[in-house]
């Protein structure tokens, strides 16, 4: 995310950390005390006259804006991206939302969701303290090299156990495990005790989600009553597990689908031999 206004010599100031926004002040001859103000001016109120003359001449406040914004009957908004390849700002945005001169936000509202890039996992972890979910969606590598192919550059193995290490210095703090319930596929009761075994040694929390069907998926929803079970089996063990709900369906906003409305072809996976006939 660029500082520099399109306009090419103001920069744009949200967007700015308040350490990096204090070096700007200090560097056009304002006091640090002028920071702290602007930054209070930016997600609050109260800059004097002076000041306001050099920011409407180096500077200008405008947000980022979205293109479009599909709006879902219960509220669901969509967004769609790995928002740990674009790791720098992502922290950026977090550490302003839950500065206390900024946003305010408590660190455990604020959640970055990954498919599991590790080495920008581990960044992460080390300088934010916002939560983390990480959508795991299967307990064997074969079937999440089939539905997640980042899998196959960072498979399970290396993906655990990097959490381990890393949660290892976090004080109370737990990853959420995001695990989309596929009929037939990642479903079953071995799952299920596979999974208690591969978040042992992790402090974390695991959110059982029902599949929402779209154009183009041969996949299907696992039935409420199996996710039930499978739930029943991994709370049994001692893990903090919960069911989530569909929203947003009705704008291809939910969990999983973002995209378009109308017939949209899903993209064309190799389906290993012992799931020819589930999908």
């Amino acid at each position: 995310m660029s500082t520099q206004s399109s306009g090419g010599s103001k920069v744009l100031l949200k967007g700015m950390e308040f350490a990096e926004l204090e070096r700007w002040v200090r560097s056009h001859g304002f006091r640090s005390g002028q920071a702290l103000m602007l930054w209070k001016r930016l997600y609050g109120d109260g800059l004097n006259k002076d000041f306001r003359k050099m920011l409407s001449e180096n500077a200008e406040f405008k947000a980022l804006t979205l293109k479009d914004i599909l709006t879902a009957s219960d509220g669901t908004r969509k967004g769609m991206g790995e928002p740990l390849h674009n790791i720098h700002n992502v922290i950026k945005g977090a550490a302003i939302m839950v500065d206390d001169q900024g946003l305010h936000f408590s660190p455990r509202k604020v959640t970055i969701s990954t498919s599991g890039l590790v080495p920008q996992l581990k960044r992460f972890l080390r300088e934010s303290n916002c939560a983390l979910a990480v959508s795991l969606n299967a307990t064997t590598d074969e079937v999440r090299n089939w539905i997640m192919p980042i899998n196959r550059k960072y498979n399970l193995e290396l993906l655990l156990q990097t959490l381990r290490e890393e949660l290892c210095s976090k004080h109370r703090y737990k990853v959420l495990f995001e695990y989309v319930m596929l009929a037939g596929v990642n479903d079953s009761i071995e799952d299920a005790k596979r999974l208690i075994g591969l978040v042992r040694g992790i402090p974390c929390k695991i959110n059982l989600i029902s599949f929402n069907p779209h154009s183009g998926s041969r996949f299907r929803p696992t039935p409420e009553e199996k996710m039930i079970e499978f739930r029943n089996i991994l709370a049994e063990a001692g893990c903090v597990v919960f069911l989530r709900l569909s929203r947003g369906d009705d704008r291809m906003a939910a969990c999983g689908q973002l995209g378009e409305l109308g017939d949209t072809q899903a993209p064309v996976l190799r389906v290993p031999a012992r799931f020819q006939t589930v999908v």
